[in-house]
């Protein structure tokens, strides 16, 4: 995955990570119109048998595990080395290992600490802004939810150096890049969330690619789940999990998206394009083509050229 420019510029430079580092910026009218603002950001080392929170903090940022706290921004959070605990009111107790990272929501009441024992090495960043809420409301992340396991690899912790060096730095439009790349953070822990730690190669991964190959075909998806070695029970969940789609839902779709490529590229008639896609009858076809776009694929076609036609 690719940084822009302007912050590689930042992660060729010194390796900041050897050393503590916080910074909590001033926010202006202009950096809220952009409606993702990065507010602060740092990582601490805390060496085992080590007192927590370290001072330095803002008054609003500050807390005790006795009393916690609630802020008014999202903080995400790695803890790249060591573990602790994390606690907030609508998730509750979770323990947390080196690797994993949390979000903490706005006005959620939470607390967290490194086990003296061990320490840990914490790496942060606030965020807040409308994009930033309205991102964050929906499906993708849940208070009940908030802790990604295994979630530091290269790129997050790349990520994390890139908002470090630039609010350290503080070069020429700054907030907008760092803005960026924590917004490829959050997407980061996401898909960490959602796929459950899979590599690209997962069972999913692999039947979409099954899914492209043959669509031509009718796929027995419980016989494709054990040939890819999951129950089918886990495959389904899974793949609805990381697609937001049932896997039949998913391939037809794969269906009706090569039938839209056909009919706009060629004079294929509606029989031949649904003999071509596997389809058991060009009435079925017609009929579930209308049912996910809304027009039989005589009338899309023809609503379509008609378009270009207007554009030439």
């Amino acid at each position: 995955m690719h940084l822009n420019r302007e912050s590689d510029k930042f992660i060729a430079q010194n390796d900041i990570s050897k050393a503590n580092f916080k910074k909590y910026l001033i926010i202006s009218e202009l950096d809220q119109k952009w409606g993702f603002i990065v507010n602060d950001a740092g990582y601490t080392i805390i060496p085992k048998g080590s007192e927590y929170p370290p001072k330095g903090h803002p008054g609003t940022h500050m807390f005790s595990w006795k009393t916690g706290r609630i802020i008014n921004e999202f903080h995400l959070v790695l803890i790249s080395e060591g573990e602790g605990l994390f606690e907030s009111k609508t998730a509750g107790k979770q323990k947390i290992h080196g690797g994993d990272a949390f979000l903490v929501f706005p006005g959620e009441w939470h607390r967290y600490k490194p086990n003296k024992k061990t320490g840990w090495t914490e790496h942060w960043v606030g965020f807040s802004g409308e994009i930033a809420h309205l991102m964050i409301k929906e499906y993708f992340f849940k208070k009940e939810n908030p802790v990604a396991g295994k979630f530091n690899n290269q790129l997050v912790t790349k990520l994390f150096r890139s908002i470090h060096q630039l609010i350290k730095e503080e070069p020429f439009g700054f907030q907008r890049i760092a803005s960026g790349v924590c917004m490829q953070l959050m997407a980061e822990f996401c898909n960490t969330q959602h796929g459950s730690g899979l590599k690209n190669e997962s069972p999913v991964s692999r039947a979409k690619h099954i899914m492209n190959e043959k669509i031509g075909e009718d796929i027995n998806f419980k016989t494709l789940a054990q040939n890819l070695g999951v129950s089918y029970s886990k495959f389904r969940s899974d793949f609805k999990r990381q697609t937001g789609l049932p896997p039949l839902q998913y391939f037809l779709l794969l269906k009706i998206e090569k039938a839209k490529n056909l009919l706009l590229n060629s004079n294929t008639n509606s029989q031949q394009i649904a003999y071509e896609l596997g389809f058991e009858s060009d009435f079925y076809f017609c009929r579930l083509f209308k049912m996910k776009t809304g027009f039989s694929p005589q009338t899309f076609r023809k609503n379509e050229w008609a378009k270009l036609n207007k554009l030439k």
